[in-house]
């Protein structure tokens, strides 16, 4: 597997690139907009074609670049089927592989952050957008999410993996950028250590978060496959814009 973690630096998302040594086809999973030069860039460096782009959900503070991609280059556009987004080209359903040459991406639904959230199995990896981060976990008070069912999607399908599976979040806020199912299961101060579905109720219950600074802009435009506003305030521009710089792992 050809494998590369790409960051955003406005939101703090990784895109990850996983792509097949034997067919050049590759897949970007999380794309953001303001990062598509970047990306691009880095495909060609590796000598890739990029055939899909793979969200995980509905994003609430970015916008993908799913849409520009498949203008751009004619990657197919695959996000879950749940979500019934008329631009997308396959619909991602559970138990149903996703294929990219040899290799084989895994769809499971993990709703909980929001309803129609998905991670994704790929050999030694789980790429679990916002349903388990490293070190706590996605919010459950918007878009559908509750905090029950994401209890059930961690606690029951993600920890239930061996424990060496690598775990790969959408984001991370501190600068790291993997763990692995063992560590999440028993030093996360939400839903690892044992926590039960109560406790772990209590705890979301008890966040108070702000409202989302982008939310009003980013779901409406990702419901589009990736539209960015054209009556976005200014200091709000730079989710839109195009990166100065490009990190990367």
């Amino acid at each position: 597997m050809i494998f590369r973690q790409l960051e955003e630096p406005v939101s703090n998302t990784y895109t990850y690139l996983l792509g097949c040594p034997d067919t050049g086809e590759a897949l970007l999973i999380d794309p953001v907009i303001n990062s598509i030069d970047r990306d691009l860039q880095v495909l060609q460096s590796l000598g890739l074609k990029l055939v899909y782009t793979l969200d995980t959900h509905i994003h609430a503070d970015h916008i993908t670049s799913a849409k520009e991609l498949k203008q751009r280059v004619g990657s197919k556009i695959a996000a879950p089927a749940i979500d019934r987004l008329p631009c997308v080209d396959v619909g991602i359903v559970e138990a149903t592989p996703l294929q990219l040459g040899g290799l084989k991406i895994d769809p499971l639904h993990t709703p909980g952050h929001t309803d129609g959230h998905f991670a994704y199995r790929c050999a030694d990896r789980v790429f679990t957008g916002d349903a388990l981060l490293i070190d706590g976990c996605g919010r459950t008070d918007f878009q559908n999410g509750d905090a029950a069912t994401l209890y059930r999607s961690v606690v029951d399908k993600l920890f239930s993996m061996p424990d060496e599976t690598l775990v790969f979040p959408a984001h991370d806020y501190q600068n790291r950028r993997v763990s692995t199912i063992a560590q999440e299961k028993l030093r996360n101060p939400r839903l690892g250590k044992g926590r039960t579905l109560e406790e772990f109720q209590a705890i979301m219950a008890g966040l108070d978060l702000p409202y989302p600074k982008f939310i009003d802009y980013a779901v409406p435009g990702n419901r589009a496959c990736g539209v960015c506003p054209d009556d976005l305030p200014d200091a709000l521009r730079e989710y839109c814009e195009r990166m100065s710089d490009s990190p990367q792992g």
